[in-house]
């Protein structure tokens, strides 16, 4: 990490196999540079060694580790099941949903749930174009300069 730079805290939320945060994950860390740490906090241990996998620098599992960290963080992300008590199969317990939600992070969610939850205006785009839209309009700060 570079000396002198307030190092900037991104923190990917995931449940289950941990799939959609290890999509996210791979693709933040090809656009943000050393000075953002990315953190995987999982539902459970399988969803956070995915996150790990796919280039967290640091991850957690499990419910008192979201609702630690989530306080410490720049930007939460995930899907808007992180926000919802009971998703994920019950996995996002009403804790965790609180702490995400009142957490004073910007919080980045993408459309997805298994739940019974429509949310009107919102375009049924390909999870992979919603990652790109949440990276070009929503993380312009964090994306790495070439040109330094």
């Amino acid at each position: 990490m570079s000396e002198g730079k307030k190092i900037k805290r991104i923190c990917v939320i995931d449940g289950q196999g941990g799939g959609i945060g290890s999509a996210i994950i791979k693709r933040l860390r090809e656009v943000v540079d050393e000075n953002v740490e990315i953190l995987a906090l999982g539902t459970n241990a399988i969803a956070t060694s995915q996150m790990l996998k796919a280039g967290a620098n640091r991850g957690a599992s499990g419910e008192n580790s979201i609702i630690h960290t989530v306080k410490q963080v720049d930007i939460v992300i995930g899907p808007i099941g992180i926000i919802l008590a009971n998703a994920m199969m019950g996995e996002v317990t009403p804790e965790i949903s609180q702490s995400v939600s009142a957490c004073g992070a910007k919080k980045l969610l993408l459309p997805l749930s298994q739940e019974n939850i429509e949310i009107i205006g919102v375009s049924s785009s390909p999870f992979p174009h919603l990652i790109e839209e949440m990276i070009e309009k929503n993380l312009k700060e964090f994306i790495k300069k070439t040109s330094e």
